[in-house]
């Protein structure tokens, strides 16, 4: 059975800092690619970050470039999204989807004062 379980979301401050983590089973995880998505309320989903198969490839939506990072690591497969420079406006649940399509349950980030 194929399952994404995304974790480390919560509420922080502006400025401030979170790493959010999937966990993929029931496939090949390596051999897709991976992508961070996220969702504010009234609006659409949106691609937040992109990452190759083997990593060698990332891409970051205007809005978080040089603020967020994507990474992955094959061995466990898991991709990560570190936040960095959090701002309310980064308020939505993010989900990670799989290359196969699949998606996550979401994981909730909150950034307020």
């Amino acid at each position: 059975q194929v399952q994404l379980a995304e974790s480390g979301g919560g509420l922080v401050q502006p400025g401030g800092s979170l790493r959010l983590s999937c966990a993929a089973s029931g496939f090949s995880f390596s051999i897709y690619s991976m992508s961070w998505y996220r969702q504010a309320p009234g609006k659409e989903r949106e691609l937040v970050a992109y990452i190759s198969q083997g990593g060698g490839s990332t891409n970051y939506a205007d809005s978080v470039k040089g603020r967020f990072t994507i990474s992955r690591d094959n061995a466990k497969n898991t991709v990560s999204l570190q936040m960095d420079g959090l701002k309310p406006e980064d308020t939505a649940v993010y989900y990670c989807k799989s290359g196969r399509g699949q998606w996550g349950q979401g994981t909730q980030v909150t950034v307020s004062s």
